[in-house]
């Protein structure tokens, strides 16, 4: 097959011209097959998102039925669908709030996006142009739109002239990483938190429009935040009227453990950024999720402006729409949450084993989401040098033996479906360390 023509997005592209794609044509349950057939074990769940499997019958079903009934239309200028409606209900039933508002997207990142023009919308109704900084962390992921992309606190948007002016950041709260010699879990998040209290001195606190923060950093490798982070930032963010919002992008729906990781760390938010499963990975979809004092804000703009212009064609789609309250109902119904939860010493515990390797510096994770970082020296975390590719190296040999897990620089991420079985994961982590035991001994022998 000629695939010269495709234009692959985060993919080496030297790796990619001596290995060659990967052409994806059928699955089944967590597996998924190559056009030779052979099977995959998706350590991924496709990108995060595909958690009730690839062929939930339910699934497949709804798309079928919404299909015949009304295959498409917007949600614009006053009109709706019945798949939306009741989506929206939903959406509000298992969130964290009372009362709120539901406004739809196509993916994370445009909901991401939406998030930062309401604020900055409102904030322009309430006489405060100036108040439109936007923080994150360093190494947080937020999307790849030109807004959602300069809250991206990753390096590789270096090449793209981004982060465009008003999108700052703060530090990043992983202890391993950036824990001083000595230091404590909960000194390091004072000291976060300190870092965070200084940024809003430095910028002004009415200057700034929001604080956007994942429960877990997902792309940024797995980071669950350090002891007592949540706890002590959010008091911060509370006296300096710097509204919280939480991307559940990829932690929403199930992954730590619980329906939103914002339930997992305590988290208050007054915006939920809401995507992939919440459709399962079936329909692209986003949602950015209002509580009722943002609310109240938005409303009060949108009167005053005589609409709230913003919106796109696919916004609010019927068929993604009736396909997310069908996987939202097979993740409480079947009861999915609670399997997560009751895999989780398995994965953990398994995961966790892998320190005991020489080049492994770190395990970490939460839920059915981890990752392995890899070291040169365990002992000063010193990491390998970049043109040594281990996280691909280690991926691609991966693949050979049949289990599709990410490389993220130096690490290795697993997240797989939520209705993945105790067998999967000791296949899973049985490869996984026949696969690093190789990559391992083949660095012995270079050097």
């Amino acid at each position: 097959m000629d695939t010269s023509h495709i234009l692959y997005g985060f993919t080496d592209l030297k790796n990619l011209d001596s290995h060659g794609p990967i052409v994806i044509n059928k699955a089944k349950g967590a597996y998924v097959y190559d056009r030779k057939g052979k099977k995959y074990f998706d350590g991924n769940s496709g990108l995060w998102n595909s958690v009730v499997g690839f062929d939930h019958p339910k699934m497949i079903a709804t798309a079928q039925k919404q299909y015949e009934e009304l295959s498409g239309y917007h949600a614009l200028f006053g009109r709706i669908t019945e798949p939306a409606i009741h989506l929206t209900n939903k959406l509000i039933e298992v969130s964290p709030f009372d009362e709120g508002k539901v406004f739809f997207t196509n993916s994370g990142s445009e909901a991401n996006d939406t998030a930062v023009k309401l604020l900055w919308f409102m904030n322009s109704h309430k006489g405060m142009p100036k108040k439109r900084k936007i923080i994150t962390r360093y190494n947080s992921y937020h999307g790849v739109t030109i807004g959602a992309a300069s809250m991206t606190g990753k390096p590789y948007n270096d090449v793209f002239g981004l982060p465009l002016p008003d999108f700052i950041r703060s530090a990043c709260p992983h202890y391993w990483k950036f824990g001083n010699e000595g230091e404590s879990e909960e000194n390091f998040s004072l000291r976060m938190a300190q870092d965070l209290e200084n940024v809003i001195a430095k910028e002004g606190a009415d200057t700034i429009a929001g604080f956007f923060a994942e429960p877990v950093m997902g792309a940024g490798g797995v980071i669950p935040p350090s002891k007592n982070y949540f706890q002590l930032i959010q008091p911060i963010l509370k006296k300096h009227n710097i509204p919280l919002i939480a991307d559940e992008v990829i932690c929403g729906f199930g992954r730590t453990g619980n329906l939103w990781g914002s339930i997992t760390y305590d988290i208050k938010p007054d915006i939920i950024i809401a995507s992939k499963c919440i459709t399962s990975g079936f329909f692209p979809l986003g949602a950015v999720i209002t509580g009722e004092e943002i609310t109240k804000e938005l409303i009060e703009a949108s009167y005053a402006a005589e609409e709230f212009p913003h919106g796109f064609t696919a916004g609010g789609h019927p068929v993604g729409c009736a396909l997310a309250l069908q996987a939202i109902d097979i993740i409480i119904e079947e009861k999915l949450v609670e399997n997560v939860r009751k895999l989780e010493p398995l994965f953990m515990g398994g995961l966790k084993k892998f320190e005991d390797m020489e080049f492994i510096g770190e395990a970490r994770g939460i839920g059915l989401m981890g990752a392995l970082e890899m070291v040169q020296d365990k002992k000063t975390k010193k990491p390998f040098d970049g043109h040594m590719n281990m996280g691909e190296r280690v991926a691609n040999k991966a693949i050979e033996k049949g289990l599709i897990c990410r490389p993220l620089g130096p690490s290795i991420v697993l997240c797989p479906p939520f209705i993945t079985t105790p067998e999967q994961i000791d296949f899973m982590y049985s490869t996984l360390k026949e696969t690093l035991n190789e990559v391992f001994n083949e660095i012995k022998i270079s050097n």
